[in-house]
This record gives C-alpha cells, sequence and structure tokens, in this order.
C-alpha cells in the first residue's frame, strides 16, 4: 500500500495539518491561534513589527546606518565562519559603522545554531550593556542566532535588542518571530516572540553575488517550502497572507532556472531575494505551532542528521504535497498554486494538488537539487526516530503511519 493510499479517511489527513514545534518553543508563546476559514470567510491576521524592508544592489552601503534606532547606537554582528572568512562582506559592513557603533562581531555562528555557539554569542554580547543593537548576516542560523540572543538578552534586561538582519540566503528566517537553535542533544528547539524578530531588512544583491549557488538554490527550496505550506496551514489567511504566498510561488517557479542560467545577474537576485520575502512575511504573527509537515521533518532530518534545511525542503516537499492532496480541504488551496507555475487546472482539487507535488519535484530536479538519505549516512533503521520526531512523539496510529511511508521514500 503506498503513501498516496494509505489513508483512506480524510480526517486522519488533517490530523497532520499543522505539526507541533518543540515544547520548549510553544510554551514560550504569548499568542493565541486563530483559524481562517473559507466557509464562511473569515481569519484574522496579525502583522509582524517590521519597520523598514530595503532591496537592491547596495542597499547595505546606502541605508544600514540610517537604520540603527539612534545616533548613540552600539550594534553587535552575529554571522559565520564563511562568511566572515572567505568573503569581504562582514568587513564591508564593519567599515559602514563607526568604531563607536561597532561594538564587536562573533563570527562563529554554526550550521543549526549549535547552542554551545549561541551561549557563547549570548555571553559575549551581554559584556557590554551598551549594546542595543544586533546585525545578523547570512542564513538561518545568524539570522536566528540573533533572535534567540535578544530573547535571552530581554531576559536578563526586560529589554529586547533593536535586529537588522542582512540575509545572504533564501531561507527567509529574518521574516519570522521564532529563533531555532540545536540543543546539547542534537533536538532543534527555540524560543518565540514578535520582538525578536528584524525590525529592518535590508536585501542587498551584492552580497547574494557571494552565496555559492547551490546553497542559494536549496534555500530558495525552503522559502518555497514555507509558501507552499502555508497554503494550507489554517492559520494562513486569504488577505493579505495567500495572494502573496502565491506570488512567491510564482517567482520563485520562473526566476530559479533563470538563476542557475545565470548567478551573476543581480536584478534575479533581487526577485528570489524578494520571492524569500513574501514567502514568510504574510505568516504574520498568525503561526502558533508548526507551519507543516514538510517543515516538521525538515526539523527531524536537519539537525539530528547534519542535513541543511535547504535540502530537506528538496527531499520533502513535493512529497508532503502529494500527500497532503488526499485531504479535500488542503487539496483546495494547493490546487489554486497550479495557473502560479504555469499551468492550467483541471476541476478536479485531487488531481490538481498532485501535479503541485510533481512539479514542485521536476524544478528540484531541473535545479540539479535531487538527492536521497544516502548521501547524508542516514540508514534506514531511522524510520522510526525520523517519524516520531516529526509527528510530535507519536509512535503509532495513522498519522505516524502515513508519515513513516513517506519517510521510506526518502531513500
Amino acid at each position: 500500500m503506498t503513501i498516496y493510499n494509505s489513508l483512506k479517511n480524510p480526517r486522519f489527513l488533517s490530523q497532520i495539518k499543522v505539526i507541533v514545534y518543540p515544547r520548549k518553543l510553544r510554551n514560550k508563546s504569548r499568542m493565541a491561534g486563530v483559524v481562517s476559514t473559507s466557509d464562511p470567510l473569515s481569519g484574522l491576521w496579525q502583522p509582524p513589527l517590521l519597520q523598514k524592508m530595503f532591496y537592491g544592489p547596495g542597499s547595505v552601503e546606502k541605508h544600514l546606518k540610517s537604520c540603527l534606532p539612534s545616533a548613540e547606537s552600539k550594534a553587535f554582528i552575529i554571522t559565520g565562519s564563511s562568511l566572515a572568512n572567505k568573503t569581504s562582506l562582514i568587513t564591508q559592513v564593519e567599515k559602514a559603522l563607526t568604531a563607536k557603533q561597532h561594538a564587536g562581531t562573533f563570527s562563529k555562528i554554526g550550521q543549526h545554531a549549535p547552542i554551545a555557539q549561541l551561549d557563547e554569542a549570548t555571553k559575549a554580547v551581554q559584556e557590554d550593556a551598551n549594546i542595543d543593537t544586533i546585525i545578523s548576516i547570512g542564513g538561518g542560523s545568524p539570522i536566528d542566532s540573533a533572535k534567540a540572543i535578544s530573547y535571552r538578552v530581554h531576559e536578563k534586561t526586560g529589554n529586547f535588542l533593536f535586529h537588522i538582519a542582512i540575509p545572504t540566503t533564501l531561507s527567509a528566517a529574518e521574516c519570522s518571530f521564532l529563533a531555532g537553535y540545536t540543543g546539547a542533544d542534537g533536538i532543534k528547539t527555540g524560543v518565540r516572540d514578535p520582538k525578536i524578530g528584524a525590525s529592518v531588512i535590508i536585501y542587498d544583491a551584492q552580497f547574494g553575488l557571494e552565496t555559492p549557488p547551490k546553497l542559494w538554490l536549496s534555500t530558495a527550496l525552503r522559502g518555497l517550502d514555507h509558501a507552499v505550506e502555508l497554503m494550507y496551514n489554517p492559520t494562513a489567511t486569504e488577505a493579505p497572507s495567500r495572494p502573496l504566498i502565491l506570488s512567491a510561488i510564482q517567482t520563485f517557479f520562473e526566476y530559479l532556472p533563470q538563476y542557475k542560467a545565470d548567478p551573476k545577474n543581480e536584478d534575479v537576485i533581487t526577485k528570489c531575494q524578494l520571492a524569500a520575502f513574501t514567502s514568510l512575511y504574510p505568516m504574520g504573527l498568525n503561526i502558533v505551532s508548526g507551519i507543516g509537515l514538510s517543515h516538521s521533518l525538515g526539523y527531524a532530518l536537519g539537525s539530528p542528521y547534519g542535513i541543511p534545511h535547504g535540502i530537506t525542503s528538496c527531499l520533502t516537499l513535493g512529497k508532503v504535497v502529494k500527500l497532503k492532496a488526499q485531504n479535500p480541504k488542503d487539496a483546495a488551496q494547493l490546487a489554486r498554486i497550479l495557473p502560479y507555475i504555469g499551468m492550467s487546472r483541471s476541476g478536479d482539487d485531487k488531481k490538481d494538488a498532485i501535479e503541485v507535488g510533481e512539479a514542485i519535484e521536476d524544478l528540484v530536479k531541473r535545479l540539479d537539487l535531487t538527492t536521497d538519505l544516502n548521501n547524508y549516512k542516514v540508514g534506514k533503521d531511522q524510520v522510526h526516530t525520523i517519524t516520531k520526531l516529526a509527528t510530535g512523539g507519536k509512535e503509532d496510529g495513522p498519522v505516524y503511519d502515513s508519515v513513516s511511508e513517506l519517510v521510506k521514500t526518502l531513500w
């Protein structure tokens, strides 16, 4: 029995709609979710606390200093070793600040933000009580680390740090108020608060030029993952969320192949950055648990097995969409994607949603991102562990069984 017909009752599939975040993250929430409905059409959208979003080549040089909350502000930079050691980007940002404005730089944040490095960075920031701003530069790990540091500073002082994010990938961590990091046990956990999100985001195509093409493309699939799973998330709203999300999906499908053909085209880079923004920013403050099953599988595969989240999305998203197509409500939302990726709807939501999943898998193939768990030395004996992590601790039952069948196809 295949994963696509393993569950005949749509009620069970609907239980997979939102897989929970780790308990620690959930308990830190201060917000209540409101389910948006299609019949009747109703919901609530709560906007993030973002103040400014700049985009275009040279934006960092043009706007960074003016983004500081005051003339007396002191900023601390959080980044990873690759950007610090292999590019001139961090030096450029440091030089854009005056000596008084630049309080220091921590450049040892690793993949999935290990807690030991987060602790070290937090200590460095807390040594100077005059630091009021944190500048994150890089992908999801430095950006999430900056958010977590702000959360910790608030716990100690009562004040959050003003967060300026300069992304160099398309994972869109700058657009959320969630901060994920890896605990000492290797499991992803985190904290959440609207005030740890970025107050300013600067998308600079010249910074994107320094990102290796495979990393850029795979993190774009993470951005696509956000957008696709938000389409069926019960707290995503009909406006402004879904129109922006559909725009992001359309842009990714149109411009990622163009980027692959010409990774130095700054206009294409900017288009991709804006697609990343609109893939997750429309979430607003609504989401109080997981975005969807592909994300939950990403957390189960990512830090425990050392797999980048962009790659986990390449592995799981298309398969998850085809599974979700079995649920009529989810299929109805996923089928709406089809015209935005150059295909026509048939009127059969299930069939159309499956075509969306197949189109995603084809895009992954065209971008040369096809892979499997064998390439990351994950044994098939890990099916139970991965499934349990992805389903919030379930060890049996219809939800566990369907996810387990999906996991078995990742080799």
